[in-house]
Order: C-alpha cells, then sequence, then structure tokens
C-alpha cells in the first residue's frame, strides 16, 4: 500500500525551504543588493519571501515577495538586520542556498 497522497501529476516535487541570513555588508541592502537579490531570486520557479522579523523599535513583522526590488527594498535593511528567507517550489534548496551565498558574500561589496 502507497502511502503517499495521489496526485494526478505524480508525487509532489514542491518542498519549502528557509533560512535566516544577515545583511553583512556596511551599506546594507541599498539598491544594487537589493537588485542583485531579485535578478537571482527570478531565476528560480519558487515563490521566495523575505521577512524581516520584530527587533527593537519595530511593531510588527515585515514580509515581501523577493523577486520585487521595491518591496525589498522597503525592508530597510542595515548591516546586520536578520532576514527570513523561505523558498517553496521545485528549486526551493536551490534558490535558498544561491541567495544566502551572494548575501554571505556581502553582494560582492566590502571587497
Amino acid at each position: 500500500m502507497n502511502s503517499e497522497p495521489y496526485s494526478p501529476a505524480g508525487p509532489s516535487t514542491m518542498s519549502v525551504v528557509t533560512r535566516d541570513i544577515v545583511i553583512q555588508n556596511h551599506l546594507g541592502l541599498h539598491a544594487r543588493p537589493a537588485m542583485q537579490f531579485v535578478d537571482l531570486a527570478n531565476q528560480f520557479t519558487s515563490e521566495i519571501t523575505v521577512e524581516k522579523p520584530l527587533a527593537d523599535g519595530v511593531d510588527e513583522a515585515v514580509t515581501v515577495d523577493g523577486k520585487s526590488v521595491m518591496q525589498m527594498i522597503t525592508l530597510e535593511a542595515t548591516q546586520g538586520t536578520k532576514l527570513h528567507v523561505t523558498a517553496s517550489g521545485e528549486d526551493a534548496a536551490a534558490a535558498v542556498e544561491q541567495l544566502a551565498k551572494l548575501v554571505d558574500d556581502k553582494f560582492g561589496e566590502d571587497e
């Protein structure tokens, strides 16, 4: 007996992957790195969201579409800001891994 739920398209390959990242470059998530993040995110079919969780002086968490540069800029993520990246889809693991690497590499800044 198969324990997989039935799907006419076969077994589901959609996954959800999350990861916390910390903005490390000294200028933060300004326009250029936000565009780099969005350009990379748009290379994946997965839905990508980025959340700026509650912190001192912030009344509520903010969640944005990781594929929208305007929404990413509204996070106002300065150096040291912790963000929570979630990808949902067939290529979610690769998306989160590559986006985290971009952030860890400081968007090519601070060389």
